[in-house]
Parts: structure tokens; sequence; C-alpha cells
């Protein structure tokens, strides 16, 4: 670490994200039963006994709690998930109690993670316990982002009545409103394009816990957790980003231009049934009202941010995880264009919120220097310009695409270009004093 640079104790860390996770928890709770739903915390409890919404995810927060565990223990745990799910549905199908829309299985695997923290507190003592709830905390984290994102969607169809989705599509004109040109290339493939870009969306968390796999793989051997994982910057993106929805709420170009997602609803708030074949008639923008169903999550586009997140951690993985993470991002970024839920300009902003979020958190985690402060704090201004030019000088981006798309452009290049730059240097290995400096061999 750089002399000078401040770095908090990591029992400080762990005990302030603790206390705030549990706060954020409860807040998000009371608002959503102030609205007549079940907030994250009852719907997570409710996944107990029913059939839970997340199947998927709750192996996936599993597969991430046993990487503290011995290879018998894996095979132990994953085949009391098994055999509980088993069970359960078996009851399930005998009482006619089959949720609609839930999966057949998960809630073993939640019993797993949760018996591994009673575990944890009984069973274990000293560093061997504080390594077990270290395991038993992500995969409990990652479920709950999922938990707690659905309550904050639900807050901001609630609260913000109005939406900026005209002002965002003049503004996207500067990058030649590329949902419009995406959506009829993926409406042009047919079904199966649809299928596969669906699936790739729909799973970007399992996808992650992929990547974080392969960064954990040695914690049980080590018995610690590496500095900086992929985990951590999923968590916080989940955790920040929604909050900049009750800023700038937007809900996307197939529910302010089109019939809704899946063809149904939408088209009464809809300025119009535009997308994908149509762009709108360039006009001066309009706050307009919208449903209060209707999530208003486009801007920024967490997807986006979370792909590029994805994107960047396995870039020190095998190629195949490589060409993985690459293939995630391309997909998702034609899946949040094609089936209209984002402006291209949100996917800039994506880009520059992940690699703003990735720089401030190995920032922390290495200890905050000069040229930490300066990405991040390059970051936010870049990011902050963009809302604000998307507010504010829609028109004028609209009447220039030829100056404003590539200024939008290099804005986010200078946050990428920044970020690797810095990394770069953080990532120099400087030899020892007494080894003489290898000399470059002659061809």
């Amino acid at each position: 670490m750089k002399s000078g640079a401040w770095r908090p104790s990591r029992a400080a860390l762990w005990t302030a994200m603790g206390v705030v996770t549990l706060a954020f928890l409860i807040t998000l709770e009371i608002a959503a039963r102030h609205y007549g739903e079940p907030g994250p915390i009852t719907d997570q409890a409710r996944e107990l006994i029913s059939a839970p919404k997340s199947g998927p995810l709750l192996y996936a927060g599993m597969a991430l709690t046993m990487v503290v565990l011995t290879w018998r223990e894996r095979w132990m745990a994953a085949g009391v998930a098994v055999g509980v799910d088993a069970v359960l549905w078996l009851v399930r199908w005998v009482a006619g109690a089959q949720a609609t829309g839930g999966h057949p299985f998960g809630t073993g695997a939640l019993w797993v993670v949760l018996g591994c923290g009673v575990i944890a507190v009984t069973r274990r003592t000293g560093p061997e316990r504080t390594l077990l709830l270290k395991g038993v905390g992500l995969g409990l984290l990652l479920v709950a982002g999922r938990k707690t994102g659905d309550a904050w969607l639900l807050i901001t169809s609630k609260t913000r009545p109005a939406v900026l989705d005209q002002y965002v599509a003049v503004a996207d004109r500067a990058l030649g409103s590329p949902s419009w040109l995406v959506g009829r290339m993926v409406e042009a493939t047919g079904p199966i394009g649809a299928h596969i870009l669906d699936y790739v969306y729909v799973q970007l968390a399992v996808a992650a816990v992929v990547v974080a796999l392969y960064q954990l793989r040695h914690v049980a051997r080590d018995r610690r957790f590496p500095a900086h994982h992929l985990v951590r910057t999923f968590l916080v993106i989940g955790l920040v980003g929604p909050g900049i929805y009750m800023i700038f709420p937007t809900v996307g170009p197939i529910f302010a231009y089109g019939t809704g997602a899946f063809g149904t609803g939408g088209l009464h708030w809809a300025v119009a049934d535009l997308w994908p074949h149509t762009v709108p008639a360039l006009s001066a923008p309009h706050w307009m009202t919208y449903d209060e169903i209707t999530p208003r999550n486009c801007m920024p586009s967490l997807h986006t941010a979370w792909a590029t997140a994805i994107f960047l951690h396995s870039r020190k993985g095998p190629k195949a995880l490589q060409y993985a993470g690459t293939f995630w991002l391309i997909a998702t970024l034609t899946a949040t264009l094609g089936f209209g839920y984002h402006y291209g300009v949100d996917l800039v902003a994506g880009v520059v919120f992940a690699f703003t979020i990735e720089a401030a958190l190995r920032s922390f985690d290495r200890g905050w220097d000069r040229a930490g402060i300066q990405l991040v704090v390059h970051g936010a201004v870049v990011f902050t310009a963009l809302l604000v030019s998307y507010r504010y000088l829609p028109m004028e981006m609209a009447r220039h695409p030829w100056v404003s798309g590539p200024l939008l452009l290099l804005a986010m290049a200078s946050v990428v270009y920044g970020y690797a730059r810095t990394m770069g240097l953080w990532e120099v290995k400087v030899l020892p004093a007494h080894q003489p400096r290898p000399q470059p061999e002659l061809v």
C-alpha cells in the first residue's frame, strides 16, 4: 500500500456493512408495507416454506456460502439442499400448494445457508466461526440484494408518478436512437434469439456467481477471503443504483413509446405505439405521467453496470471465463436495447457508474491515495454531467448529434481509460532493492 494512504480496519468494515445493511432492509420493509406489499425481510421469510420466486438465485447464494467449506462438507450441503427441496416439492404437490410463478426448488438451499449460520454460532469458535459466518453473510446478501431490488422498484413506481422518458428519448438521438435499431434486429431473429437474450438478461446474477466462485476458489484452503471480489461490486451497484432511479425516473422505450413488456398494458400511458419501428418525431420534451405499477428503473442501466462488472472481474480468469464475460456483456447490452428496456444513453451512464463503483471499492480496499481519489471523483463528475445533460440539454444534443454523440462516448471512454491506467499503475510490481533489474533478452 502506498505510504500515506488511509485504510480502515477489517472489523470496522464488516461492522459498518452489517449495521448499514440491517438498517436499509428494515427501512425498505417499512416502506413496502406502507404501500400494502411485503418487504424484503417478509418476502424472504416466506421462501422458507413456500415455493421461492428466486430458486436459481438461492442455489447461487448457497454456492457462495460453500466456498468456506471443505469438499466433503460441500457434498453434504448440496445433498441436504436437494433432499429438502424434493420433500417440500412432494408436500406442496400433495397439498396442492404450488405457488404460481414460483420455482419448485430453492428452499432447500436457503435452509442449508441458514443451517451453516446456526452451526457457526453453536459449533465453531474463533477464526473458524468468523470465516463460516462471512460465507453465510455472503450467500444471504446475494439473495437479499434481489429482494431489496424488488422493494426499491415498488417504491419508485409509487412515489414517482411522472417520468423523464421524453427527455431521454430526445437526448438518445445523439447516439442514433439505438434501442429502435436493436429492437428491430432482435425482432428479426425470431423467438430463438429472443429466448437466448431473455435467459442472459434474467440470469445475470447467476453469471456473476460463476465468476465470483472462480475468484473465491481458494477461500477454504487459505481460510480467508480475497481483498476484493465481484460480489462486493455487485451488491454495492444494487444498493446505490436504485437511489438514482428516484432522482431520474424513467420507464423505458417499450413502455413510454410502445405497448409495454410482452405486448400487454402500457399503451394507455404511452406517448404512442412507436417502438421499435418508428422513431418519435423531434419535439420539445415534457414530464409525462405513468402508471403506479411499472418501475422507474432505466437511468442508469444497472443491468449494463452489472454486466460491465462481470466483464471486468472475468479478465483475470482463464480464457473460457474471459470469453464468457465478454459474451455476457455483449448479450446483456443487446437485450437491454433490443427488448426496449433501456435507451442508449442509459447504457453509457451504466458503464460510467460501474467503473466508478469498482474504482471506489478498489480504492477503499487498497487505501485512499491521490490516484484513487482522482479516479472516483472523475467518474462521479462525468456521471453527474451525463444526467444533467440528459435532463437540461436534450434538444441541443438531438440537433447536433455529430458533436454530442462523440462527446458522450469520449466522456465514457475517459472514465474507462482512467480506470485502466490507474489499475495498471497499482498493479506494477516493484523489484526489491537488493535484486538487479533483469536485462531484456537479445533477439
